[in-house]
């Protein structure tokens, strides 16, 4: 099957004037691509392909933008509109069985893969450059040699640790480093500390509260014994004392009265 592109009488030159990157770059593919996969915007392989009701087909984001200025297909000019655009799924497909090169190619990768793996390949090709994760440092190296590069880095003298304990490390320390571990001991060792405090605590507790049993007994020994009428004892021949009066007269053991 094929799809209708170009027609006889369509001239480029006006869309040449405006640069458009919607579609795929030739250089990209492995072999030339049919003419029938490009698009007559941007002349790259057709991306996210749309056909008009006129038949042609386009990049998508090559006709929208046409579509913003001009309501009119670039090739034969007849009115569009948007609602009738639609994708072109097949063609997507065949495109994306295309074998392609890595974007990476010329700084020295030899992988090719269809279209459609390109990213997955990307993710994961030793030729794709990484910024380097040391803080303050700007520069971008190939990700096969990013742990050199993190090793020898001047930027990774000293570094806040990555799980987010606020430590600061060096790159002898971050080898070794877990702060997990070293808070979870951290905790235990508080913990220990907290326990051998209240059990220090509770010790002082009863030893105070043996203390005060016994000063409390003693109390009331003493007073039984110097003045049984505050100790709570029952004494014959005591007066009330009145109500409201400035003084109280307590009789004594040798029954003297003492205000």
């Amino acid at each position: 099957m094929k799809w209708r592109l170009l027609s006889p009488g369509f001239s480029g030159a006006a869309v040449q004037t405006q640069i458009m990157s919607g579609g795929y770059d030739l250089n990209l593919f492995t072999s030339p691509p049919d003419c029938n996969f490009l698009c007559s915007v941007c002349h790259g392989v057709l991306k996210t392909p749309v056909r008009l009701p006129c038949s042609h087909i386009f990049c998508k984001k090559c006709i929208l933008r046409w579509l913003s200025r001009q309501k009119t297909c670039p090739c034969c000019r007849k009115e569009v509109r948007r609602r009738k655009i639609v994708h072109v799924n097949k063609l997507q497909k065949i495109i994306g069985r295309l074998e392609v090169k890595c974007r990476n190619a010329e700084a020295g990768c030899q992988v090719t893969c269809p279209l459609a793996h390109r990213k997955g390949h990307q993710d994961s090709c030793p030729f794709e450059l990484m910024v380097c994760p040391n803080e303050g440092c700007t520069l971008r190296v190939p990700r096969g040699a990013l742990a050199e590069h993190r090793q020898n880095c001047q930027h990774g003298a000293h570094q806040r640790c990555s799980l987010g304990c606020g430590a600061t490390l060096g790159p002898a320390e971050r080898a070794n480093h877990n702060c997990y571990q070293e808070l979870r001991e951290a905790w235990c060792q508080h913990q220990q500390r907290s326990r051998s405090l209240v059990l220090c605590l509770l010790r002082h507790m009863r030893k105070m509260h043996r203390t005060t049993g016994l000063i409390r007994r003693q109390l009331a020994e003493f007073l039984e014994e110097d003045d049984p009428l505050l100790a709570g004892a029952p004494q014959e021949g005591a007066e009330a004392t009145p109500e409201g009066s400035v003084g109280a007269e307590v009789w004594g053991p040798q029954g003297q009265a003492t205000l």
